[in-house]
């Protein structure tokens, strides 16, 4: 035997008592690698204990046994005394000597320091069928003579019923020598003749310590339990181990208290060492299931049960055998049908369905005696249990024959969820029908399963058969029925028919607030927002008044084991430091996150499906259609909101994925990791829907049309915080969306606000600047928008940094936390102020993938002629004179370059200030000659360049050439085809113009001519 490995005081010093939510994690790895170890390493300890390793060699080998049992005894009780010490050592170190406090508060013993305790010598222990010789009491350390003068004269004491005198003399020798025995037991019989059962059970514990009894410390453990000091209890059932490992009935009934209390932990971990002893024994699997299922260790419990059905199946192959605990012939050999339906929907519900598909055939094969049939196995159907009314039609030539077995309804009704689940669905069909042939009053919760099945494979029209089917009759209808019946009806497209369901289940119970939001629902997509109001507004009422009924909550009750060694009301693994809050006082259990996970699942998948089912109607502009897919994409967008994981603080890092793989030990159980993965599959749906055609952008566009911009508005913006949107092109993507909104709800704010974020991201890029100007195309509003001061400034800075790149690219440096390049002062350092002025963030902070700016090698004339056409916007026409003077140096034959210095030309001449007037008009004919010649000779050039000359002429009041150069444009219209109504050009702007001439100079029927042909609907 491997003796248990000791820890020093030093390192009970340093031991972590919070530690133990990783061990009780890993309860569950120490079996599998134990089982592994066992299994591959040949003849385990436990066979050489039985067994022997040879004849031959037997008394040598019993020599050695013994001297391993003495010196592992040795070793354990100077583990039981180490406890020993450090509750002396706390006694000493509390300086309180009075004999009401020295117990109060001082052994309070860590429970989870022991527990650690436990499992290390469950690891190491061995030695199963050997008998232990029964340890006597140990006769403890030498006393001196003043000690055992004391113990003399505190026994006399006792004998004389002095008690007091009696505790005062014996706290003198354990104060003296704390490693004396007698005076503990004495003391402890002091303090049970004074009525204190509590104090009387610390101290025999104590004495327990250095007696190193078994039967002593059972006794203990059932005293504890007697009075509920169920921790306690728990720590004496582990000191039974350390002295007989072999003590399986200690194990059990540490086991069953720990269940008892709901420390399922502890019992999995107990019931796995039991495990360790008697492999395969089946009443402790069975106690051990639905703890597992409890604490969702799903795989842990299918490879016990697994690891049993194999050992039952080899041992047992004819299919019967005795049965260890009655010792009659049973079916399996007490592995029967009961425990293969168990195994199989483990597998189902971890989505396993091919191993719960072997399991039911080779288990019902082998249980009826068939076992060596294994031909069968070669079928990919399930042909072996067919039977004459299931329909199917088999067995052609050339191919097996159908088996017509009979089978067992529950173990068909598995075949049928995992057939149907794993996407077979005509063979899943043919079980369900023999299933659903069954009485359903007897058999609903089969029923339930089945439609269940179909409704998770999108098969609606099957499930909510079978839900009708239990909802009809008052024995199997229930709430959650009704309300799956109504969701297949409402997936299929019976809206009212689904409406109808839920207002019977509102009917029947009317604090049932999912069927009102559900039935919410369906009447905004049936048109009918008044009644879905109402019932939005209940559920909120509703949930307001049950905040407030539970607004007070019970006071925790008292600590029944005040007078235990332990803190009783504990939950092992839980923080000490703190008492639970208020507020978690709510919290729900892990069973209730995980039903909660699972329905948000199926939720959001179906949401899923629905949308693109709904999108073609959608598009072909169905109002019922729009509607049911607005309330449905809301859905997908708020789930995608509401999730932590996809809103870090670390948005620099980029996104990968909902749960990043992380370099830390693992200590979350399997469940999780199949959470996890569900959540990233369903995350990547989300996510596909987003970058693809059904997108959040497209939720936007339609919020906007029916007037809710603000809510489009605040969705986009919230998408650019997510991690899963830190892309370039996706933060790209989403601005563009906010742009086009803006643009519809004429909030040109806002497009400023975006483009200038563009403009950013892509510096030395044209683009986003010919985005902001086609974007404000027209309008006293946009024009506003255009003249803000922040986005002239922000497009001088931008000016000036490209300047400053062609001509000096040495006086820019890049700087990596703004993704872009910015000036150098004379210290060295970017000009911060200048760069961040007017709270103009820059926004490649957070975008995960970037690539460096290219400087520009040569002047940009964009920059300065957007500049100077904002100071012409603004009526500074000396300024924009500069700046666009400037772009038609970088840019002579643009002729829209030309054509802003005419019109700039002609304000500043118009302007008081002026001194050359003559000089600024011929300046600016000429500019408008060049733009004519570069304009071209089309017919939309020549529209244009003749209502500029007119407009020209007519600002400085040479109205006769106006007029001339006005009605060469509406001639021009008058020659086009018309081939569309509304395509007439630049005519009516200037019958417009032309007619405010004809006004102004008198000739009214010119112009009410004017007015008749070309402005008139």
């Amino acid at each position: 035997m491997t003796p248990p490995q000791l820890r020093s005081e030093h390192e009970e010093e340093l031991w972590d008592p919070s530690g133990s939510g990783d061990e009780d994690a890993e309860g569950s790895s120490d079996y599998e690698s134990t089982s592994q170890s066992d299994e591959s390493g040949g003849t385990s300890s436990d066979e050489e204990a039985v067994a022997g390793p040879s004849r031959s060699h037997e008394p040598r080998a019993q020599g050695a046994q013994s001297q391993d049992a003495d010196a592992e005894e040795a070793q354990v009780e100077a583990a039981i005394e180490g406890d020993f010490d450090r509750l002396i050592q706390n006694i000493r170190e509390a300086g309180d000597g009075s004999s009401s406090g020295m117990l109060s508060k001082m052994w309070d013993i860590n429970l989870e320091e022991r527990e650690a305790e436990f499992k290390d010598d469950l690891r190491a222990a061995s030695g199963v069928g050997r008998t232990k010789k029964k340890r006597g009491r140990r006769r403890g350390p030498v006393l001196s003579q003043q000690v055992r003068a004391l113990i003399g004269e505190g026994n006399q004491a006792y004998v004389d019923a002095n008690i007091p005198e009696t505790i005062r003399i014996m706290q003198e020798v354990i104060r003296i020598e704390p490693r004396a025995a007698a005076a503990w037991s004495v003391l402890a019989q002091c303090y049970d003749d004074l009525g204190e059962r509590g104090k009387a059970l610390q101290l025999r514990i104590m004495a327990a310590h250095l007696n190193h009894d078994a039967d002593e410390w059972a006794e203990l453990a059932q005293h504890s339990r007697t009075l509920g000091y169920n921790q306690q209890a728990l720590y004496c059932y582990g000191k039974i181990y350390h002295l007989d490992p072999t003590n399986i009935n200690a194990l059990w009934d540490r086991a069953s208290l720990a269940k008892e209390i709901g420390d399922l932990k502890t019992a999995r971990s107990t019931m796995l060492a039991m495990l360790k002893r008697l492999p395969h024994h089946l009443p402790v699997l069975d106690e051990l299931r639905p703890i597992l299922i409890e604490l969702n260790d799903l795989a842990l419990c299918a490879e016990l049960f697994q690891g049993a059905f194999d050992h039952h199946h080899s041992a047992f192959p004819s299919g019967r055998g005795v049965d260890p605990e009655t010792g009659a012939e049973v079916p399996g050999g007490g592995f029967g049908l009961m425990h293969l339906l168990v195994l199989a929907d483990l597998y189902n519900t971890l989505g396993e369905y091919g191993k719960a598909i072997d399991v039911i055939r080779k288990g019902c094969r082998w249980l009826q005696g068939r076992a060596a049939q294994n031909f069968w196995d070669a079928c990919e159907d399930d042909r072996e249990w067919d039977v004459p009314e299931s329909g199917a039609q088999r067995g052609s030539d050339g191919e097996m024959q159908p088996g017509m077995y009979p089978l067992d309804v529950n173990a068909r009704h598995r075949l049928a969820i995992a057939r149907i689940k794993s996407g077979e669905i005509e063979e899943g069909k043919m079980h369900a029908r023999i299933v659903l042939a069954q009485d359903a009053v007897e058999y609903a919760p089969l029923f339930s399963e089945i439609a269940d099945a179909y409704f998770e494979r999108e098969l609606y029209s099957e499930a909510g058969h079978i839900y009708e089917m239990l909802g009809g009759d008052a024995g199997t209808s229930s709430m959650y029925v009704l309300l799956q019946a109504a969701s297949c009806r409402r997936m299929v497209g019976d809206l009212k028919e689904a409406a109808e369901v839920y207002e019977h289940v509102i009917q029947a119970d009317p604090s049932h607030n999912e069927a009102k939001m559900k039935l919410a629902e369906i009447y905004e997509i049936l048109n009918e927002p008044r009644k879905a109001l109402d019932l939005v507004l209940q559920v909120i009422d509703s949930r307001k008044r049950r905040a407030h009924r539970e607004g007070t909550t019970d006071a925790t009750a008292g600590d029944p084991g005040s007078a235990s060694l332990f803190e009783e009301s504990k939950v092992r693994g839980a923080k000490a430091k703190s008492t639970p809050a208020k507020g978690n006082q709510n919290r729900l259990t892990v069973a209730q996150l995980r039903e909660l996970e699972a329905q948000k699942e199926r939720e959001a998948v179906q949401s899923w499906h629905r949308v693109q089912e709904l999108w073609p109607r959608m598009l072909a502009s169905e109002d019922e259609a729009m509607r049911e897919w607005l309330v449905e994409a809301e859905k997908l967008v708020e789930s995608f909101r509401e999730t932590r994981a996809l809103f870090l603080t670390s948005r620099h890092r980029g996104f990968r994925g909902m749960f990043p793989r992380s370099t830390r030990k693992q200590t979350t159980e399997a469940s999780e990791d199949n959470m996890a993965s569900r959540l990233q599959l369903e995350l990547g749906k989300l996510r596909s829907s987003i970058d693809q055609s059904y997108n959040a952008d497209t939720y936007a566009f339609l919020l906007t049309r029916r007037g809710q911009y603000e809510l489009a508005n605040e969705v986009l913006r919230h998408l650019l915080y997510s991690n899963a949107f830190q892309s370039r092109s996706s933060q790209d993507s989403i601005r563009l969306a906010l742009i086009t909104c803006a643009i519809h709800a004429d909030q040109f704010r806002t497009v400023v606000e975006q483009a200038r974020k563009l403009i950013n991201t892509h510096q030395f890029n044209n683009e986003p600047i010919r985005l902001l100007l086609s974007s404000l195309g027209s309008g006293l509003r946009a024009t506003d928008a255009f003249l803000v001061s922040t986005l002239s400034k922000h497009l001088l800075r931008e000016t000036r940094l490209a300047d400053a790149a062609v001509r000096d690219p040495e006086s820019l440096r890049y700087n990596i936390t703004q993704r872009r390049y910015g000036l150098v002062g004379s210290s060295g350092k970017a000009d911060v102020d200048e760069v961040q002025e007017d709270d103009d963030e820059v926004e490649g902070a957070g975008v995960a993938e970037f690539e460096r700016a290219k400087l520009p090698i040569k002047p940009n004339p964009l920059n300065v002629a957007v500049y100077g056409q904002i100071l012409l916007a603004a009526k500074s026409y000396q300024s924009a004179l500069f700046y666009l003077l400037q772009a038609y140096d970088y840019a002579p034959e643009d002729p829209l370059v030309c054509l802003c210095l005419a019109i700039a030309s002609v304000g500043r001449a118009m302007q008081r200030q002026s001194d050359n007037r003559h000089h600024l008009i011929t300046q600016a004919m000429a500019f408008l000659t060049r733009y004519r010649e570069l304009r071209g000779e089309s017919a939309e050039g020549v529209d244009e360049v003749e209502y500029n000359f007119g407009r020209v002429f007519q600002q400085l009041g040479l109205h006769s050439l106006a007029v001339r150069h006005y009605q060469r444009v509406l001639d021009a219209a008058e020659a086009r085809p018309k081939t569309d109504g509304e395509d007439c050009g630049l005519a009516r702007e200037a019958a417009y113009n032309l007619s405010l001439i004809y006004v102004s100079t008198g000739s009214a029927p010119l112009a009410e001519a004017l007015y008749r042909r070309w402005l008139s609907l």
